[in-house]
């Protein structure tokens, strides 16, 4: 593994100030000596960038979360390691943070250690997305997230038009991007077609609190969580910097526990944090456990190894000659639908053929309706 401890900036740790039970007596933390990696386990990163911000209160952005992150305790299937790498500290221009960024989490996920970073303005999602290119990896992204953040082709990443400048690199490496918790009042009519023309997934706040199970599956198809902390409620955060609409604290903690759990995730970004008060900095805290109690807990249930560790139901649509493979597993319930890939691609889609699903998906196919997932998958494979 490439050295990355020359981005960090150590912080100041006493293990002996928590109980070997809390986080902060299991946590390996980069104070002294920077921590040897191992493989299957999590790295928390703090980016304090937030030059691509336009929120007045973005200075306002600590590493205080940590404080009530340790406090907690560790959940009983917590048998991996879990690190603090420390800080990564703004560069001197932004693109230097974006390549700080991007050249450690390339470097964490071919170690197979998932990183969580935790930064300031929302554009540092470009960093993310730049190792997945250094990887030559196709990628997904999920953003939990009240806006669609495209922005003008004109103007230049920022935390609220990064995506635009992302999809116009080349080559690009951007296979789906899925937004759950978008309110249409922050969203551009041209913004909301766009998404519908790339076959991109859109599931509104109000189509998650009638049913989550809608959600679901763009957090298990992705390889990248993007959470914008503006998407949580203002009212339970008590921050200025956040909508009078959003999410609850307790559907912020669902989601992040069902990201946890997906094999397929693996980064983390929460960004436009404002701890602006210590409630704030201690639900930013219950998500990050939530997340790691989901990682800790996989199943590894993604159907590409025995056939006896899951169902497979074919069906045959009456129209348009399609047919539909679904998996069950059998440890999880949890339902996926092959969808073919032009064989000359070789193993380009090897990925992204499998689309996770849920059982009204497998209903739909049997009252020869065609799924939604499938169609959206289909055409952006061929």
């Amino acid at each position: 593994m490439t050295d990355i401890s020359i981005y960090f900036n150590p912080i100041s740790f006493d293990k002996e100030n928590y109980h070997q039970d809390q986080i902060g007596g299991f946590v390996e933390v980069f104070n002294d000596e920077f921590p040897t990696l191992n493989p299957g386990s999590i790295a928390i990163i703090y980016v304090p960038e937030n030059r691509g911000s336009h929120s007045k209160e973005a200075q306002a952005t600590s590493s205080e979360f940590r404080k009530s992150f340790y406090e907690l305790y560790k959940g009983k299937d917590w048998n991996k390691n879990f690190y603090d790498l420390g800080d990564i500290l703004p560069g001197k221009e932004l693109n230097d943070t974006y390549f700080a960024v991007s050249n450690v989490v390339a470097e964490l996920i071919k170690s197979n250690v998932l990183p969580i970073i935790v930064g300031g303005s929302q554009d540092l999602v470009m960093g993310i997305y730049d190792a997945y290119a250094k990887l030559e990896q196709l990628v997904n992204i999920c953003s939990i997230d009240y806006s669609l953040d495209l922005g003008d082709t004109e103007k230049g990443a920022d935390s609220q038009s990064y995506l635009t400048p992302l999809m116009l690199k080349r080559p690009c490496y951007l296979f789906n991007h899925a937004n759950i918790g978008l309110q249409i009042p922050y969203a551009r009519p041209q913004d909301v077609k766009l998404f519908d023309k790339l076959f991109f997934d859109i599931c509104r706040l109000g189509e998650f609190n009638s049913d989550f199970r809608k959600a679901e599956p763009h957090l298990r198809n992705a390889d990248i969580i993007n959470l914008d902390f503006k998407s949580i409620k203002a009212s339970e955060v008590f921050s200025h910097g956040s909508n009078p609409n959003g999410f609850y604290a307790e559907q912020i903690c669902q989601i992040a526990r069902y990201a946890g759990i997906s094999d397929k995730v693996n980064c983390l970004g929460i960004f436009n944090y404002i701890d602006l008060n210590a409630i704030s900095d201690k639900l930013l805290a219950d998500i990050l456990w939530y997340f790691s109690d989901g990682y800790f807990a996989r199943w590894g249930d993604f159907p590409m190894g025995s056939k006896a560790a899951y169902k497979r139901f074919t069906v045959v649509l009456d129209e348009g000659d399609y047919t539909i493979v679904f998996n069950k597993s059998n440890k999880s319930d949890r339902w996926w639908m092959e969808v073919p890939y032009p064989p000359k691609e070789g193993k380009k889609y090897e990925r992204h053929y499998l689309v996770p699903c849920n059982k009204e998906d497998y209903d739909s196919a049997m009252n020869n309706e065609m799924p939604d997932l499938w169609w959206k998958t289909y055409q952006k494979l061929c």
